[in-house]
């Protein structure tokens, strides 16, 4: 028997208005059940993956690199390292507006905008016939990128505060660090098969897929009611106030060369290995394994940040990093080690720059938010953009530097290490802030 009121449903009505956006859905939704909510383990998944776009991007390229510089620059093939660099470039430009271009226009106008210049990119690098087209490309490609790598942060946080949010961001990262494991084996592969304009066509795929997920299953999280209007004078106030935060501009100084020396190894790994060590080979399995390592080091942060400390915890992992990179560059200078022994040292020390990576990046965000908490949304679009655009600059003269060996990287991430430190000397501890 059943009573006059219809029962509760876990879909939506799709004959109503939308709840969240205020709009009728759209064709292309009606076609598809969408729930107001996504079940929490396939949310999770789809935020990691398009957080994955990044590491993708950048990790695929590293086993083609090679081949991209005999084929597009043969007077200089070390230039072709600049297309790591390149969409570094154009991922920081982005992040700066992707942000507050999502509170102006909506989440998913922004993601699926972003997808279309990101795949656009793609099909030009694809495509050139010149090494400055492909990274002109690459350029575009990042500042596609850049809205998944920001607004999905957003989405999260429209969705959930306070520990559910951090119980979400946990896991979809644990999602994230697969990617980087598994990323330059498929770009030695499709390399392989199809040659390394091959690796541009599945990012396309790649982008095709994740947006259409992010399209087809989630709605719209940011009502119209709670729109701002997009004006480059909010962007500029927000620079001045963080231009005024001391500790806000030392911390994002830091994270400006955290960035850069994790650039910079990602750039000169797999021509160090095909050059010094003669492994390009079996480059994407021992990248694989590093990136699996250190993956464990969000992991040790949790655990440890809370007893220590974020300052603490960035200031000895930078000691620590300045202190391996003085042993690699003198290893290296010496050049006295078994080859073996030596190779054992490089991927060690290579390691041990992507678990600084996973020890500190975090934690500077958090500690560079903390006094901008009545901006953070902007906040976070300022920091994450100063200090990737900054990082390209470290990185640049450091990846043109390139021997053949790991020295110019020994010598620039001892310096650059050293420097953090001693920056990290005017950084004071966060105040603690209640949880809710």
């Amino acid at each position: 028997m059943t009573s006059g009121k219809p029962k509760p449903s876990a879909r939506r009505n799709l004959s109503a208005p939308r709840i969240r956006d205020g709009s009728r859905p759209s064709r292309l939704e009606s076609l598809v059940s969408m729930p107001e909510r996504l079940p929490f383990k396939e949310f999770v998944a789809l935020v990691g993956v398009m957080f994955a776009t990044i590491a993708f991007s950048l990790d695929a390229m590293l086993p083609a690199l090679t081949n991209i510089g005999r084929e597009l620059s043969p007077q200089d093939p070390d230039r072709a390292q600049l297309i790591i660099a390149s969409f570094v470039l154009g991922m920081g430009a982005g992040t700066l507006v992707a942000g507050p271009l999502s509170d102006a226009f909506g989440r998913r106008r922004t993601i699926l905008v972003g997808a279309a210049i990101y795949i656009l990119g793609a099909a030009i690098a694809a495509a050139a016939g010149s090494l400055e087209t492909a990274l002109a490309a690459r350029v575009l490609q990042g500042l596609g990128a850049a809205a998944p790598r920001v607004v999905m942060l957003a989405v999260v946080r429209d969705l959930h505060s306070g520990r559910q949010m951090a119980r979400v961001m946990s896991f979809a990262m644990l999602v994230f660090t697969l990617i980087p494991v598994v990323a330059p084996l498929l770009g030695a592969g499709i390399s392989a098969l199809v040659g390394w304009r091959g690796i541009f066509g599945a990012f396309a795929v790649f982008s095709l897929i994740t947006t259409g997920w992010y399209a087809l299953r989630q709605v719209e999280t940011l009502a119209l009611k709670d729109r701002r209007p997009f004006r480059l004078s909010a962007i500029r106030d927000g620079l001045e106030e963080f231009a005024r935060d001391r500790q806000v501009v030392v911390v994002t100084f830091v994270l400006t060369l955290v960035f850069g020396m994790l650039f910079s190894a990602l750039s000169a790994s797999q021509p160090i290995f095909e050059r010094r060590f003669d492994m390009a080979g079996s480059f994407p399995l021992w990248f694989g394994l590093m990136a699996l390592i250190s993956g464990s080091g969000s992991l040790l942060n949790a655990q440890i940040v809370m007893r220590l400390g974020m300052r603490r915890v960035v200031a000895k992992t930078m000691i620590a990093q300045t202190g391996l990179s003085a042993i690699m560059l003198a290893l290296t200078l010496w050049n006295g080690l078994p080859e073996s022994a030596y190779f054992g040292a490089y991927i060690a020390w290579t390691t041990s720059i992507f678990l600084m990576a996973a020890l500190t990046i975090g934690n500077l965000n958090a500690m560079g938010m903390e006094p901008l908490g009545h901006i953070a949304g902007l906040a976070a679009s300022i920091i994450g953009a100063v200090a990737t655009v900054g990082a390209v600059a470290v990185a640049a003269p450091i990846v043109l530097a390139f021997d053949g060996t790991p020295m110019p990287l020994a010598l620039s991430t001892l310096i650059l290490s050293g420097i953090s430190v001693a920056a990290m000397r005017f950084v004071g501890e966060p105040r603690p802030v209640s949880e809710d």
